[in-house]
């Protein structure tokens, strides 16, 4: 029995999303359980067989700051969702709360592994293939070192491994052209690590990718900070709400195209279908003793059931136990990647 903690009051509409989003997972998973964290008077209604509530007294809101979550609201849905996993009554949390309070929570709670110094954000984007491919950082390191570039490869390549059948799936990194002389000093050094990465077998590097492999599928796994990441993320939400209002458009103009329209909608439906980014939903934080995966903050209940299904696939195919594996497979050559100057190193969080 898989049991996932769910912070049901995080997200732009708390309850009214998670809670429906449970049930529907629940009446599809029936090896799973849920252990429902929020304002008991806001989950009073809920009832399961394979349902549990723990209360939470305070709610982190999605403009908290991180200081404010993090030292002050100690007894948050979210903190204590996370709680859930650090003491082993759950094998993943999933929220859909504010990403920075949540990745500073999990971080403190949980730490992370030996041999990682900066969780990083990973999910799926489709592409092209009928696939996805799998970026990290999406937001969480906005400045990188080649180090953290290759510890992002590495956790990456685990993830993959996890949710396909490739045992030794390709990286890319992404850059501004295929050639190795292109990008600034940070990605030739990550290019070069990741390069001594493929020649002592610890990972599969295909070379550099630029922005439009990611939607080719080239490679199932892109590298990149988080900077770029966030920006590459909002661009493919951007792209799944255009396709959507283009077909809505084109069935209130005049019967002509209202005639076309109807006939090339299958086609338009589903690729509607296919770049439907809710059914991505669900980005998991890697690097951390334990498994914690982000929903979308304005995820309706179709898009948080997929960050619960993301969280119950990663927790039944050990997860964790691959990306510690791989990590210390590459102990060696992570030790001796260059770090950023001590001026650009998170800030430790302590209590």
């Amino acid at each position: 029995m898989i049991t996932l903690a769910v912070d049901c009051m995080g997200g732009d509409f708390g309850p009214s999303v998670t809670l429906v989003a449970c049930r529907q997972f629940l009446d599809t998973h029936p090896d799973c359980a849920v252990v429902l964290v929020g304002l008991p008077e806001a989950l009073a209604e809920f009832s399961h067989a394979r349902a549990k509530v723990v209360a939470a007294t305070e709610v982190v809101a999605m403009d908290d700051a991180v200081e404010v979550a993090l030292r002050k609201k100690k007894d948050s849905s979210m903190r204590v969702a996370i709680q859930q996993v650090k003491d082993g009554v759950a094998h993943a949390a999933v929220s859909a709360g504010n990403t920075g309070a949540l990745m500073a929570i999990a971080r403190y709670l949980l730490k992370t592994l030996d041999g990682i110094d900066r969780p990083a954000i990973a999910t799926q984007l489709p592409n092209a293939k009928g696939g996805a491919t799998t970026v990290l950082d999406l937001g969480a390191n906005v400045d990188c070192s080649a180090a953290h570039l290759l510890q992002f490869a590495v956790m990456g390549s685990a993830l993959v491994s996890v949710l396909s059948d490739e045992a030794n799936p390709a990286v890319g990194l992404l850059n501004i052209g295929e050639e190795v002389i292109k990008g600034g000093e940070v990605i030739k050094k990550a290019g070069e690590l990741l390069r001594s990465a493929a020649n002592s077998g610890d990972l599969n590097f295909y070379g550099n990718v630029e922005g439009n492999d990611i939607f080719k599928g080239t490679t199932p796994i892109v590298v990149c900070d988080g900077f770029v990441g966030n920006i590459t993320l909002k661009a493919s939400e951007g792209l799944a709400s255009m396709v959507g209002g283009f077909l809505k458009e084109e069935f209130s103009r005049n019967i002509f195209t209202k005639v076309a329209a109807i006939f090339a909608y299958p086609v338009l439906s589903a690729f509607k279908s296919r770049v439907d980014h809710r059914r991505y939903n669900g980005a998991a934080l890697l690097g951390l003793r334990g498994l914690v995966f982000k929903s979308h903050g304005s995820a309706d209940a179709l898009a948080f059931e997929h960050a619960l299904i993301r969280a119950y696939d990663a927790a039944r195919h050990n997860l964790l136990d691959r990306v510690q594996a791989r990590i210390a497979h590459a102990a060696p050559l992570l030790r001796g990647a260059d770090m950023l100057p001590a001026s650009l190193e998170a800030p430790p969080l302590n209590q």
